[in-house]
């Protein structure tokens, strides 16, 4: 069973355009992400999907520089880019993570797959539709299901959001979602990049704790918060935006 993980990218962002490649710690944000997700093990393949504009062939040129397969498709119908995406690399497990992630948890994305392996789960996630749910802190929003699974929200979703968001087609249809929660909850905490408040406190907690090194990840970072709890007040107003 090959797993792949397909990281979502594009460079129209609607209120930080061109997030994926503003740097941090010289380092560009897609970088962080894709160097986080490898140091999973349980990943056999990392893709970056991304479209066919040309404004995103920056994102073309750093998957190549970085050494990870990309696919190009369509800018508004990711399920049909992530769909083509996984088959084209013939996975079997796909794990959805998006670019906007760069505080992203392989430990996390670890357990979650290991637990999709050992269940019989249309979808395991720690993030999904239902915000009562969520237990991490989003920003390391990770979802895993079957490539059949994909398939079939591929030929069946018609609706606009369904579409645009890859997988609230399997989280309707599906009969045994899985949401994944933490022992302590955390999802107070704000660590996705879709803001300039989202990009300053992430860039604190990388001045903070990128020696170099990727080896800091959630119970460092909830350290650090512990430590500078003034951090919390950088972006807690901002307010996700929805389907």
């Amino acid at each position: 069973m090959k797993s792949v993980a397909i990281i979502q990218a594009r460079m129209g962002s609607t209120r930080l355009p061109g997030k994926v490649m503003k740097k941090i710690s010289d380092k560009t944000v897609l970088e962080h992400v894709i160097i986080r997700v490898k140091q999973a093990k349980e990943i056999d393949e990392v893709i970056v999907a991304t479209t066919v504009k040309e404004d995103d062939n920056l994102i073309v040129e750093e998957s190549k520089r970085l050494g990870v397969k990309f696919y190009r498709g369509s800018e508004e119908d990711v399920l049909s880019r992530y769909y083509h995406a996984a088959k084209e690399n013939n996975g079997d497990i796909v794990v959805r993570i998006t670019s906007d992630c760069p505080l992203i948890d392989p430990n996390i994305v670890d357990e979650l797959i290991i637990f999709y392996k050992n269940n019989k789960f249309d979808l395991v996630t720690n993030a999904g539709s239902d915000v009562t749910q969520r237990t991490y802190p989003r920003g390391l929003d990770t979802e895993v299901f079957s490539f059949k699974q994909l398939d079939v929200a591929y030929k069946e979703a018609t609706e606009r959001y369904q579409r645009e968001h890859v997988t609230p087609f399997i989280y309707e249809n599906g009969n045994n979602v899985f949401y994944y929660k933490n022992d302590i909850d955390y999802s107070k905490h704000r660590w996705t990049l879709d803001t300039e408040e989202d990009f300053e406190l992430i860039a604190k907690i990388y001045d903070k704790l990128y020696m170099g090194k990727h080896d800091f990840y959630l119970n460092e970072i909830i350290e650090l918060f512990k430590r500078q709890p003034e951090l919390f007040n950088i972006n807690e107003h901002i307010e996700q935006k929805k389907f």
